[in-house]
């Protein structure tokens, strides 16, 4: 993996479920992690085969290797934030990169 592909700063974030004062469930995100990252649209055979499994994925991430990272935590770049839409593969099992299937949530 070449540094210089990682040029995207992402934040990884993690759902924090608080009770509220009357007993109501609130979903807070919470930054565990700045990992750099490349941030590639999905597009041609790849993006056929991510329309298999999910019908609105439409990017992939990619990073350096992390155990952390879970389908349910979010990506945010700069004011685009992206869930993560299938669990992260690792390629050929390295330990080397994650690459995460996300779609853009707003």
């Amino acid at each position: 993996m070449k540094a210089g592909t990682l040029r995207h700063l992402v934040s990884l974030q993690s759902a924090t479920k608080t009770e509220g004062d009357y007993g109501e469930d609130t979903e807070t995100w919470t930054q565990y992690a700045a990992p750099r990252a490349a941030i590639v649209p999905l597009r041609g055979a790849e993006f056929y085969a991510a329309q298999q499994v999910n019908a609105e994925i439409n990017v992939k991430i990619i990073i350096r290797y992390r155990a952390d990272v879970k389908a349910s935590h979010r990506v945010v770049f700069g004011s685009i934030t992206y869930e993560i839409a299938a669990p992260p593969i690792n390629p050929q099992m390295k330990n080397i990169e994650l690459h995460l299937m996300c779609k853009i949530i707003n």
